[in-house]
């Protein structure tokens, strides 16, 4: 299986294709579109991610000694950034991700494609995955 780095590495080759910030927006929008639509009642206030501007609802689970984590978004863009991180950190183990160096995310380079609030959404994000897999580890 990939290891977290390889998978952010392949990400970023996947936007290095691309010659300019509307199209990697637009790349990041496809890449939402991936992502399976929570039902109603998953979408509750529990999984709802705190300092997003949009409505983000993150859900763990554990799954064979691997964290797990299926999400959603009100809003297209955003979709797309919590389906890159979701490429990235579920079906690891919570060691994997812990132990992943986290400024290595900047390397996506969003500063250049999304607004400073949405990258600040994208690191509320991080963080709850952070937060569930310290408090569902098993390792």
């Amino acid at each position: 299986m990939e290891t977290m780095q390889i998978q952010l590495n392949e990400i970023i080759e996947d936007f290095e294709l691309f010659d300019d910030e509307l199209a990697k927006y637009e790349y990041i929008v496809d890449i939402g579109k991936s992502l399976t639509p929570l039902k109603d009642d998953e979408k509750s206030d529990v999984y709802l991610i705190q300092g997003c501007t949009s409505q983000v609802w993150v859900i763990p689970s554990l799954v064979d000694g691997k964290m797990n984590f299926k999400a959603d978004s009100n809003t297209v863009i955003v979709k797309g950034l919590v389906a890159i991180l979701l490429k990235i950190f579920s079906n690891r183990t919570s060691q994997e991700i812990l132990s992943f160096n986290l400024e290595e995310l900047s390397k996506l380079g969003l500063a250049e494609i999304v607004t400073p609030t949405r990258q600040n959404g994208f690191t509320s994000i991080v963080k709850k995955i952070i937060e569930y897999t310290k408090g569902m580890q098993n390792d």
